[in-house]
């Protein structure tokens, strides 16, 4: 314990960033790849390219809800389990950890079960139209069959980097992103399967991975094991979890709800290039996201202790570096964007008519980019303060208060454009949210300050 207040308390802020960033970092890029590549290879099928990638755009929220099922148990279990570790009740932990196990595998069967049965209608509602269906429908049968590799991927792993094992967790990843990339070729060009063959690759992935995460959580290196007899779902182990979970699931499925708004304004108003386009502009916010949360996971222990420790110059220091850091980045990268926005659309498709309807398009969705540092650092910092109730509320004053009424206000006013007034949905989203949250950051974290410097002002 010595050691981790040294590490925490007295190790330069730049350098302590640097080296908890930098495995997170690592993980979030190898899941970018993982989540873009199948994208990227469908993009480029001759012929087809375009409509396909349309059609596995519209699968994107049917994707979401999966993992956010995944966020539920998982992610409501492993912090729990982490505290009983914490309390020598290895027992209760294990218990967790079996009944998380249980429940996972039934809400795979629920999921595969839905998917198989309705996915079409589902797409058709989503977006979907005549000419991509067929994609989409394609694609989602055969995910649909591996649901189970990937919540128990996502959701077990969880436990695995609960326990410290980062870089036994940052592997499961890796196996499932080197495998997809490595399949995806051969089954989509080799074999000429088209989406089938990037939809069979990724369950492929996401099933060596599973076995990787299984075999761990199972073999001795775990602190905590998967034991028969902690299989059978107690409601006092498995309730606790899902209600800490909640929070996560909700904002994991609020991603899929904005989904499905563009995918079906869009469709109305633009046609299956818009939503192409969609599947292009969002690929490439994810590229964005993914390192600024991965540089702000890195920050949240240094915050969360030194405010535990009343330590208040290093939790303003750790913000404002973080802050820096990631405004920085987003500058860079809004930029690019609007300096060479159809690099970073060739990258998904080889269709010219799909490229130079992109371009426009990206300019406008990422038109304020260069300010999502803030919300992201103000975001974690609220969590690194035990301010959860604060963060959820900046969530959702962007995505259901703001975005959501956009996509539909926007192009009823803005007549002479309505396919990009749909996408300007974003940005103008994105900058009365970001006022928010700097408004409300302002406030509670003077208030949180104030509260640790209390014993020192005497």
């Amino acid at each position: 314990m010595s050691e981790n207040k040294d590490f925490l308390e007295k190790e330069p802020i730049g350098k302590l960033l640097l080296k908890l960033a930098l495995p997170t970092l690592a993980a979030q890029f190898i899941n970018m790849l993982y989540n873009i590549v199948d994208r990227i290879y469908i993009g480029h099928i001759p012929g087809i390219g375009a409509s396909a990638l349309t059609g596995v755009g519209v699968c994107m929220p049917l994707i979401l809800i999966v993992s956010a099922f995944a966020a539920l148990v998982g992610y409501g279990g492993a912090p729990r389990a982490s505290i009983y570790m914490g309390k020598k009740e290895q027992h209760t932990a294990e218990q967790i950890l079996g009944n998380c196990f249980a429940l996972q595998i039934i809400v795979s069967l629920i999921l595969t079960a839905i998917l198989l049965k309705w996915n079409r209608g589902l797409l058709l509602a989503f977006g979907a139209s005549e000419n991509t269906i067929g994609y989409a429908s394609s694609y989602m049968n055969i995910y649909a069959i591996g649901t189970i590799f990937v919540e128990l991927t996502l959701g077990m792993n969880a436990f695995i980097t609960a326990q410290g094992f980062a870089k036994t967790g940052m592997y499961s990843v890796l196996i499932g992103a080197v495998s997809n990339i490595i399949l995806d070729p051969i089954f989509i060009f080799g074999l000429h399967m088209d989406v089938r063959g990037a939809a069979l690759a990724t369950i492929i992935s996401q099933a060596l991975s599973c076995i990787w995460v299984v075999a761990f959580l199972c073999g001795r290196k775990s602190f905590i094991r998967i034991r028969k007899e902690n299989l059978r779902l107690i409601p006092g182990i498995i309730l606790p979890c899902l209600a800490l979970g909640l929070a996560t699931f909700i904002m994991q499925a609020s991603e899929s709800v904005i989904s499905i708004c563009f995918n079906s304004s869009l469709q109305r108003y633009g046609g299956d290039i818009a939503v192409g386009a969609m599947t292009i502009l969002t690929s490439v916010m994810q590229f964005a996201m993914l390192p600024l949360q991965g540089l702000s996971q890195g920050a949240q222990p240094i915050i969360s202790y030194n405010y535990g420790a009343s330590n208040a110059e290093r939790v303003k220091a750790a913000f404002w570096l973080l802050l820096k850091i990631n405004m920085i980045y987003a500058t860079v990268l809004w930029a690019l964007v609007m300096l060479i926005p159809g690099v970073f659309a060739g990258i998904f498709t080889s269709n010219a008519e799909l490229i130079e309807f992109t371009i426009p398009a990206l300019r406008i969705y990422m038109a304020v980019m260069f300010l999502f540092g803030i919300q992201i650092s103000c975001q974690i910092t609220f969590n690194s303060l035990g301010k959860a109730l604060e963060s959820i509320i900046v969530a959702v004053v962007r995505k259901f208060v703001l975005l959501i009424p956009l996509i539909y206000i926007v192009p009823m006013i803005w007549n002479s454009d309505r396919t990009m007034a749909v996408y300007m949905a974003e940005p103008i989203a994105d900058f009365f949210a970001i006022t928010f949250t700097v408004l409300l950051f302002r406030v509670r974290f003077r208030d949180a300050l104030k509260k640790i410097q209390k014993p020192t002002g005497k």
